[in-house]
């Protein structure tokens, strides 16, 4: 092990841009088919991992449904939090938000409490035994109508008092965040903490709507922002926290090479930057590895890769005086290290 990769696995950091569906590895997925008796239209992990060679956002989320077809039962749900919390513990993780999309589940018959029990179930089991604390992100998927999210929002009423927030993923261009303005209202109404995607594929333009229209409180993504200085003087002078996703970026031809990834330079710029996975199963790597590919990659320095930890952290959901005691942790365990 590397003296980069040794600090960064021991250094405490929070992961907010994890879609939970985007964790489900081919092996786990064979598993949950065997388990429920389905037919994949896959003969092996080896033709599952293949079929992962896809070129944009489009032909990415075609095969994260088909592979969300495997998820079934409250057991389910709760190993593939569980697969996903193992992982990232080892990553010297010790806090995620994670993203679930009901809508991909509901639209196919499986009901709500199913998904929501399921994740919950896991969630508690991985901080119990973990150590890894967690809270969940409602997604409204925004390729399909506001009157659905809507009804999603309907159905996650008996569980808001353990639902963070909620999020908008998906396709992004052609679904602008304005789309959504009547249910990130409701959503606000109910107390939730509102975030989005927002200038992955789509314009600058999404990332002020996403400010102006919706009220968010977290961007995800948000690379094309620097396409637009007043936006970017914008996001500094509020402290907006970007969740950006550099081996995503890279899988999804947001960029050509991890060298040329705008993470350093929104950091130069004073941006409120934290890394993270999206959806490790299908990009490449989880926590840990994003961290050590981007830092090598760019260069970073120590005291770049520790703001970014505590980004991490003040750009969370959680209690104030719980990310001081976070932040505190990276203090001293960055003070302690011989890494330079």
């Amino acid at each position: 092990m590397s003296d980069l990769t040794a600090f960064i696995q021991g250094l405490p950091k929070a992961e907010l841009h994890l879609h939970i569906e985007g964790s489900l590895e081919p092996e786990l997925m064979f598993e949950l088919a065997r388990r429920n008796r389905l037919d994949l239209p896959f003969r092996s992990v080896e033709e599952v991992r293949a079929a992962y060679a896809f070129g944009n956002l489009q032909d990415f989320l075609d095969i994260y449904y088909q592979g969300a077809g495997a998820l079934r039962t409250e057991d389910d749900f709760r190993d593939l939090a569980l697969d996903y919390f193992r992982r990232v513990a080892a990553d010297g993780c010790r806090h995620v938000e994670l993203f679930f999309d009901p809508q991909t589940h509901t639209d196919r018959g499986i009901p709500f409490a199913v998904v929501a029990d399921g994740l919950l179930a896991g969630m508690a089991e991985a901080e119990r035994t973990l150590g890894v604390g967690s809270g969940l992100i409602l997604c409204y998927l925004r390729h399909l109508d506001e009157d659905a999210a809507f009804a999603t929002l309907r159905m996650a009423e008996p569980y808001l008092d353990r639902i963070l927030g909620v999020g908008l993923d998906s396709s992004e261009v052609g679904h602008p965040p304005s789309k959504f303005a009547r249910v990130f209202k409701a959503s606000r109404e109910r107390g939730l903490k509102l975030v989005a995607h927002a200038g992955e594929e789509g314009p600058p333009e999404y990332v002020w709507e996403a400010l102006d229209i919706l009220g968010v409180d977290r961007i995800d993504h948000g690379n094309r922002a620097l396409e637009d200085p007043k936006l970017v003087e914008r996001l500094v002078a509020e402290g907006m926290t970007l969740t950006v996703c550099p081996l995503s970026n890279l899988k999804l031809c947001v960029v050509d090479d991890l060298a040329n990834h705008p993470l350093k330079r929104m950091l130069g710029l004073g941006l409120k930057a934290t890394l993270n996975s999206d959806d490790p199963a299908y990009f490449g790597g989880y926590l840990g590895r994003n961290w050590t590919a981007t830092a090598d990659a760019l260069g970073l320095t120590k005291a770049e890769l520790v703001t970014l930890a505590k980004n991490s952290f003040t750009g969370s959901f959680l209690p104030p005086e719980t990310a001081q005691a976070h932040l505190a942790e990276i203090d001293a365990y960055a003070s302690s290290s011989a890494y330079s």
